[in-house]
């Protein structure tokens, strides 16, 4: 199995995996799947950590490649054919890095872990966070 990770599922992963769901968290500790975290959640976090509406352990620029590797996940680039692919989604959901990534979701065929209801209207193969 493949997942890409929305920001919150990542989050969730690297300090609480409680929070998960129990099929999400079996799926992404499976050293069997490959687990990417998008370019566009680590965007979403710096600027949420840079505007005080998010914590992490430390500067994010040191913690957040450092996360990501410990688990053994892999940070996946925004390339042009994800940017274009954004203007192709229905008009459902207003929040750019959500936009971003179930576009790429749907390039790299990929299954977009999320439990954002929004998300869940989008013509992706997901499995709820």
């Amino acid at each position: 199995m493949r997942l890409l990770l929305d920001t919150h599922a990542f989050l969730w992963a690297a300090s609480t995996p409680e929070e998960l769901n129990d099929k999400a968290r079996e799926a992404i500790e499976n050293p069997e799947n490959e687990i990417f975290v998008s370019a566009a959640a680590a965007w979403e976090i710096v600027i949420k950590v840079g505007l005080g509406k998010l914590k992490v352990p430390g500067d994010p620029a040191v913690w957040l490649p450092a996360r990501v590797r410990s688990l053994g996940f892999t940070f996946l680039a925004i390339d042009a054919s994800h940017a274009v692919a954004v203007g192709a989604l229905p008009k459902i959901h207003a929040d750019p890095f959500d936009r971003m990534m179930i576009a790429q979701a749907q390039c790299e065929g990929l299954i977009f872990a999320t439990r954002d209801p929004e998300n869940l209207k989008y013509p992706v193969r997901t499995l709820i966070a």
